[in-house]
């Protein structure tokens, strides 16, 4: 009488075809799925990686961008004195703006017709007209406004001082800079500001809080999530933006410290590129800043965490900590 050898049953140990041992399926009745070819996605990865290696090789073989002249003036004493005085009319018309249009924010949110209608056509103005065109009028603001005089109207004279002697050139691209920015910057802050539930100004003045704290405790804090993005990228176009400074006239920044070089050595592409890669590098730094103040305002909202390991919540470490019992809700005998 023969026996017959039952089939395995499904999720079963299986015996392997050439150690005769048996392994166990992990996930019972599991479909195993193979992946489809893709043979169009690395056709296009390598006719991406040949142009890109083709521009490499033009890049380091063209006399024309002449690497050595680029490796000499890098770190040209005038060169590097123009990135300093970039980066200081970077910061402090940065500063300007942002006062300026958190000043706007609030008064376009004010229930004021006056202060909404002076905010409202201060924003009109300087984001529709170009900023060289702004920045070229701020240079001749000395010209406009010769002397500034206080006293009574139509009468005697108490004190006056000549423009020219505290508005020089580097502070008229400060100002022109940052009035331009501040328009812009305006909408953003409102926009955040607008984000926040009204129902936290409800609660805030329910516990008795005015308005500046409210502001400046609960709606600023929290709004500043949604403005930090737009402010990190506003910063750095500011930051490529102060070559125009030129129109003021200011010539001590990078852009212009680059071009009287270029136009000594009649090598204009070099210094071009001397220019670029400084200001590549700065925006580098600024996108690392802005990454980590984006990280600082998004706790509790974003949750993600760039590829690493997701951080314990405080909530599962008190739980870990075994400091609260295991059953929240004790029995109690009736």
């Amino acid at each position: 009488m023969s026996t017959q050898t039952p089939a395995p049953a499904s999720g079963a140990a299986s015996a392997g075809p050439a150690t005769g041992r048996r392994t166990a399926d992990p996930i019972p009745g599991r479909i195993r799925a193979k992946r489809s070819p893709r043979p169009g996605t690395w056709i296009s990865a390598v006719i991406v990686a040949l142009v890109a290696l083709g521009l490499i090789n033009f890049l380091i073989t063209n006399p024309v961008f002449d690497w050595p002249t680029v490796a000499t003036y890098i770190l040209d004493v005038k060169v590097v004195q123009g990135v300093g005085w970039t980066l200081l009319i970077t910061v402090l018309a940065m500063v300007l703006g942002t006062v300026v249009a958190l000043a706007a924010a609030i008064m376009r949110r004010s229930e004021n017709p006056v202060l909404r209608g002076v905010s409202w056509a201060y924003i009109f103005i300087f984001r529709g007209t170009p900023v060289y065109t702004q920045l070229v009028f701020w240079g001749l603001f000395t010209v406009i406004v010769p002397k500034i005089a206080l006293g009574v109207p139509f009468g005697p004279e108490w004190f006056s001082f000549s423009t020219r002697d505290y508005f020089p050139a580097f502070w008229a691209a400060v100002v022109g800079l940052g009035l331009n920015e501040g328009a812009y910057l305006a909408e953003i802050i409102r926009s955040g500001l607008n984000s926040v539930d009204k129902g936290q100004t409800e609660a805030s003045k329910a516990l008795g809080m005015g308005n500046g704290n409210i502001l400046r405790r609960i709606i600023i804090p929290q709004a500043m999530r949604v403005i930090v993005p737009p402010l990190g990228n506003e910063t750095i176009g500011m930051l490529k933006t102060t070559s125009l400074v030129l129109a003021v006239p200011f010539t001590l920044d990078l852009t212009f410290a680059t071009n009287a070089i270029s136009n000594k050595l009649y090598a204009p592409i070099p210094l071009l590129i001397v220019a670029a890669i400084w200001y590549l590098a700065i925006t580098s730094v600024l996108m690392v800043g802005q990454f980590f103040l984006e990280r600082y305002f998004g706790r509790g909202f974003d949750d993600r965490t760039g590829g690493a390991a997701p951080k314990r919540s405080r909530q599962s470490a008190v739980n870990n900590s075994g400091t609260t019992p295991k059953d929240s809700l004790p029995e109690v005998e009736l």
